[in-house]
């Protein structure tokens, strides 16, 4: 609900301070510092709805509301200009003064889109912050899953080295047992054969 009234009462706002500019004094430095201070004040206010229309509806849609906003507050403007022409003093010269008053209504637009257009900055700032603070985690997962996946080599290295010097000691050992096993049996055929050989010279 608050938002959906943001979304008329800003753009209002706006074409009532652009369209009120009409009727304030041109000449900044006529009375002094006090009149420069009213357009100031204005300004920053403009600024402030230009923010805020980019904050509530986007750069492209509050793009197109504040250009809509400042055309017709400014044909708005030039209809009353022509109409009460005395009033606005443009007795003279109608024309030019037509054009000045839109070009002030242009300007005070071009500053509700110099306020849109701070605020896209530091939209697109923090974006660029978020990527790249994302670039860097990416950066220390891929780090992470380097040195994970190094380990994971060197441990089976390790493996594969334990595992080939536990066969290479199995093959000395059963090496080893199958040449004790031929000396016990080389051995038990001489003792054999010297048995046989003395019992022939006995039987003899």
């Amino acid at each position: 609900m608050k938002k959906k009234l943001l979304n008329y009462f800003t753009p209002a706002l706006l074409a009532v301070l652009v369209f009120l500019s009409n009727f304030l004094n041109t000449e900044l430095f006529q009375a002094g510092f006090q009149n420069f201070s009213v357009w100031f004040i204005l300004s920053l206010f403009i600024f402030a709805c230009g923010w805020l229309i980019d904050k509530i509806m986007g750069w492209r849609t509050g793009g197109k509301v504040v250009f809509s906003v400042v055309v017709g507050t400014t044909i708005l403007a030039v209809t009353l200009i022509i109409f009460l022409n005395q009033y606005f003093g443009v007795n003279e010269v109608l024309t030019e003064n037509l054009i000045l008053y839109s070009l002030r209504n242009i300007t005070l637009g071009s500053i509700a889109f110099f306020g849109m257009a701070i605020a896209e900055v530091l939209i697109l700032q923090k974006e660029l912050a978020v990527i790249k603070n994302n670039k860097q985690l990416d950066v220390n997962e891929k780090e992470l899953a380097a040195r994970e996946a190094l380990l994971i080599i060197n441990s089976a290295k390790l493996e594969a080295e334990k595992m080939l010097y536990e066969a290479d000691k199995k093959q000395n050992e059963i090496i080893t047992k199958k040449n004790k096993l031929e000396t016990q049996l080389r051995e038990f055929i001489s003792v054999e054969r010297e048995i046989i050989s003395k019992y022939e010279k006995e039987f003899e």
